[in-house]
């Protein structure tokens, strides 16, 4: 099984969850959200730099709106240049870095609680790569097992039928600008929210929380 990866770490290595603000008492509701197109700006021929890291319009107001409202967020984002071997995972290691300071600099609640990747190349057709549902599937493992205990001590994390004690996901979200984000929301069972690459996040917070935005 070609799993998901996390920046650095392995995938089951300890979790350390940022509070919520206000000190709130999380609820299992996780706000999955796509990278490039969401929260950042997107290339057609990727991000390849930290220079290259630039937020879309609001961005950080709305992962900061999103925790407020009780979300953790989980990013999922695919990122073959890694097993195309245009550059390393330190590289995109440094991109996330980047983005987390730009998104705090903006809205000090702006916390992204779990970022994970897939190195994967298209043509590996890993379980972990989007439409595939991977990514989503180790995030929600991995936030509940770091909510009761964050040195995940033990903690084996299960893919596709594998997996059978399956939380309900329905009042979570995914949100993403791509057909593949759509399918992977679809194969979880999560509600897809699409935005435009060219607005972000920003564009659909209004039908993700209510009211206007």
């Amino acid at each position: 099984m070609l799993t998901p990866c996390r920046d650095d770490v392995e995938l089951s290595a300890p979790l350390h969850l940022p509070s919520l603000p206000g000190g709130a008492r999380w609820d299992g509701r996780i706000a999955y959200l796509d990278r490039d197109g969401v929260i950042i700006e997107g290339s057609e021929n990727y991000v390849n730099s930290v220079d290259e890291v630039v937020l879309l319009h609001n961005s950080a107001k709305c992962v900061g709106d999103l925790r407020r409202a009780g979300y953790r967020i989980c990013v999922v984002t695919n990122q073959s240049p890694i097993n195309r071997g245009l550059w390393t995972s330190s590289n995109l290691s440094m991109i996330h870095d980047r983005m987390r300071q730009l998104l705090l600099q903006s809205d000090s609640d702006a916390h992204l609680d779990l970022v994970l990747h897939s190195p994967y190349a298209p043509w590996e057709g890993a379980w972990a790569r989007k439409p595939f549902p991977g990514m989503l599937e180790a995030g929600r493992q991995l936030m509940d097992a770091a909510s009761l205990d964050p040195s995940m001590d033990g903690q084996i994390i299960q893919f596709g039928d594998e997996w059978t004690d399956r939380p309900d996901e329905s009042a979570s979200i995914m949100v993403g600008d791509r057909g593949v984000d759509m399918s992977a929301a679809v194969r979880f069972g999560v509600r897809g929210v699409l935005c435009d690459s060219n607005r972000g996040i920003s564009e659909v917070m209004g039908e993700i929380l209510g009211g206007s935005d």
